[in-house]
C-alpha cells in the first residue's frame, strides 16, 4: 500500500550494523528507504553495509559515537555536505549492564544513560534542526523497552534510560509537531539478539520469559519491522507521542 511506502526517503539508524538496529534498517530498505547505517565499529559498519548492498539498497555510513556531542554535530555536517536529508530518525543504540543498584559503580550508570537516553536527545536534535529548516516534516522513531513502563531487578540504569526515552518521546512531539515532525517510540519485549543470548541460554529465565509471554515466546528482531515502518511512513502522519509495545502480550497481563 502506497501510504506505507517509504520511497524517496533517507532513513538514519542509530547503532545499526548489528541487532535488532540493522534489522530495522533493512526493513526500511524493503519498504523503500535509501539507509544510512550508524555504529562505532568500522569493520562491524563495513560488514553490515556490504550485506545491505547485496540486497539492493541505497547506503550510506556514518561512523561516529552517539555519546559524543561533538562526533554526532560532525557527523550531520557531513551528511550535509554529502547532500545526504535525513527525513527518518531510528534512535535505537543501546546497551545493558545488569546488577543490583546498590553495587553499581557511577560510572556504569551514566554509561547507560548516556548511550541509552541522551544519545536519543543528541541525535534528535540534530536531525530536528534540518527537518525543521528544510519545511517538511520527518519521522523519528525512538526505541524503548518494557522498561519504559515497568521495572525489573538488576536492570536500574536501563530501566531509567528507557523510561525517560518514553518521557523525551512526549517531549519532542509537544515542540515538534507544530513542525509536521511526528515522535513516537517502540517497546520492545524479550527479543532474541546476540545481547539477550546469554538469557535466552537459561531454561530458568527463558521458561520464565515463554510462561510470562501470552504469545509462549520470544520475540525476533524482524518482529519489529511492521511497527518501524508504520511510525516512519505517511500511514502515522496524526500519531504522535505514542509507544507501541511489541511484547507478544507480555504487558497486558498480571
Amino acid at each position: 500500500m502506497e501510504m506505507f511506502s517509504l520511497a524517496g526517503r533517507t532513513a538514519l539508524v542509530t547503532g545499526s550494523s548489528r541487532g535488532l538496529g540493522n534489522s530495522i534498517a533493512e526493513g526500511l530498505g524493503r519498504a523503500g528507504a535509501a539507509l544510512v547505517l550508524n555504529g562505532s565499529d568500522q569493520a562491524r559498519l563495513d560488514a553490515a553495509n556490504e550485506a545491505m548492498l547485496a540486497r539492493g539498497y541505497t547506503v550510506h555510513l556514518a561512523a561516529f559515537d552517539v555519546t559524543d556531542e561533538a562526533a554526532v554535530v560532525r557527523a550531520f555536517a557531513e551528511l550535509d555536505a554529502r547532500g545526504i536529508a535525513v527525513d527518518i530518525l531510528v534512535n535505537n543504540a543501546g546497551i545493558q549492564l545488569r546488577g543490583p543498584l546498590v553495587d553499581l559503580a557511577a560510572e556504569d550508570w551514566r554509561k547507560v544513560i548516556e548511550t541509552n537516553l541522551t544519545s536519543a536527545f543528541l541525535v534528535g536534535r540534530e536531525a530536528a534542526r534540518r527537518m525543521i529548516a528544510r519545511g517538511r516534516g520527518g519521522k523519528v522513531v525512538n526505541i524503548g523497552s518494557l522498561t519504559s513502563a515497568v521495572a525489573r531487578a538488576t536492570t536500574g540504569p536501563y530501566t531509567a534510560a528507557k523510561g525517560g526515552i518514553k518521557m523525551l518521546t512526549q517531549a519532542m512531539t509537544a515542540e515538534w509537531a507544530e513542525h509536521g515532525i511526528q515522535v513516537n517510540a517502540i517497546g520492545p519485549g524479550y527479543m532474541l539478539t546476540d545481547m539477550t543470548k546469554p538469557l535466552a541460554d537459561d531454561p530458568k529465565f527463558d521458561g520464565w520469559v515463554k510462561g510470562r509471554t501470552p504469545s509462549r515466546r520470544w520475540g525476533t528482531p524482524e518482529d519489529l519491522v511492521g511497527a518501524a515502518v508504520f511510525l516512519s511512513s505517511s500511514a502515522s502522519d496524526y500519531v504522535n507521542g505514542q509507544i507501541i509495545y511489541v511484547d507478544g502480550g507480555m504487558l497486558a497481563v498480571l
